[in-house]
């Protein structure tokens, strides 16, 4: 039965739900569930549960993952959120076993309408459906803005971790609101980590599946961007992966620490300790140094190399070693200039640190990691070990070509001297 009410709203009762009609029940709930996917969705929001106990609702909002459309589901249990991720044609049967089994109401926002199921105690079903939805706002979950407000956000940002959907290490860290919504002064931070995250998505080919991997993050400080690592990793591609963040801050280890066991990540651990002399694996297969100060940055690097590291990642800070000895006489009208020598030694550093990678079997690419209004330290150096090595011909050139830079520039890098003269 249908009937139009006050409200303009398009409602339809069927009863009982689960019984002789519950094959019809399925049909529509999979017609409605279907109709507001292709119409794009906003959010679905399952509330109303049976045991609130157990589980108080869930929120359902699409995600690019790697050019693929997937559904998240934010699981709220208790003090925590848990967060899965569906293809599209497993939706409707997942929100069909949630009403059958959980949740009393269903509600669904699009671009284009909305609805909302209800099925009451005794089995009976509601479905109203209108057009144009309004502002959105349910079961304490409040996006900014409007639908329309929300199309534009999604279609300019497009993140892997997103608004609206609270995730417990942002929110301890103070990215997020218990809400879900990333606080304005951290929004460059939140920008950051979905950036970094974008650069893990990436080399996912390059890192196996069928086993556990093992992660190094040396110099992990406040470990935004680790705990989002392990994250996405873990909880949002499902990858087995055991994750050791290192740090000389014992306070800061302390607490991220205390923050991985209160979140259940069982692999995610943090040690204090120095990057040249760490002992704590023999194989790494991908290697993390964010902001390592100096030649600091060159000791993970050749840590890495020497565990045979599948991927790294490094965004090298304060490159002052270069900077005491660089000269050469046409470049001289620029180098007498502090700032402009500063930054030149800056970039010389990691294209010569760029280059020696490759000599040594690493496809590399020098990426910008954010902009540069936010922060000067905003290259990233990315690696991805080759299965064929370089043939001899080809590298015995590149290994001149960088000798005959490094004599015209008068340096000795650090990771030059690390492999080759063993300082």
């Amino acid at each position: 039965m249908q009937f139009l009410t006050k409200q303009g709203m398009i409602k339809s009762i069927w009863k009982p739900i689960w019984g002789m009609d519950q094959s019809i029940m399925d049909e529509k709930i999979i017609e409605i569930v279907k109709k507001y996917c292709g119409g794009g969705l906003i959010q679905i929001i399952l509330s109303n549960s049976r045991n609130p106990k157990e589980i108080k609702k869930v929120l359902i909002r699409p995600v690019q993952l790697k050019g693929e459309l997937f559904y998240q589901a934010c699981e709220y249990r208790g003090s925590q959120v848990f967060h899965k991720n569906h293809l599209g044609e497993e939706l409707p049967d997942k929100i069909i076993l949630w009403l059958k089994d959980t949740f009393r109401q269903a509600q669904v926002f699009a671009e284009d309408g909305q609805a909302t199921i209800l099925v009451s105690k005794k089995g009976k079903v509601t479905v109203s459906e209108k057009k144009n939805a309004g502002a959105l706002g349910a079961c304490g979950i409040q996006p900014a803005g409007n639908a329309q407000d929300i199309k534009g956000h999604n279609r300019q940002k497009n993140y892997i971790l997103t608004e609206g959907c609270p995730i417990p290490f942002l929110v301890d860290l103070g990215v997020m609101t218990p809400e879900g919504k990333v606080v304005n002064v951290r929004y460059d931070k939140f920008r950051q980590i979905n950036r970094f995250l974008e650069f893990i998505e990436d080399v996912l080919p390059n890192l196996p599946k069928e086993r556990e991997i093992t992660v190094i993050d040396f110099g992990c400080g406040k470990s935004y961007l680790t705990f989002a690592m392990y994250y996405y990793l873990h909880e949002l591609r499902q990858y087995k992966v055991r994750i050791t963040g290192l740090d000389l801050k014992e306070d800061v280890i302390s607490r991220c620490a205390d923050l991985a066991v209160r979140y259940g990540y069982e692999g995610l651990h943090f040690c204090k300790g120095d990057i040249a002399s760490y002992q704590g694996a023999e194989n790494v297969d991908m290697v993390v140094t964010l902001h390592a100060c100096d030649t600091a940055t060159d000791a993970a690097l050749k840590k890495a190399v020497d565990w045979g590291a599948r991927v790294i990642l490094s965004v090298p800070c304060c490159q002052h070693e270069l900077n005491k000895t660089i000269s050469n006489d046409m470049l001289a009208p620029v180098l007498r200039y502090g700032l402009l020598k500063e930054r030149m030694a800056a970039l010389i550093t990691d294209g010569l640190r760029a280059d020696l990678l490759e000599q040594l079997g690493y496809r590399v690419q020098v990426l910008e990691f954010i902009d540069m209004e936010h922060t000067p330290k905003n290259i990233l150096l990315r690696a991805v070990r080759k299965n064929e090595l370089l043939p001899a011909r080809l590298k015995e050139k590149k290994r001149e070509e960088y000798l005959r830079c490094i004599r015209e520039l008068s340096v000795n890098p650090a990771l030059y001297r690390a492999f080759f003269t063993g300082e």
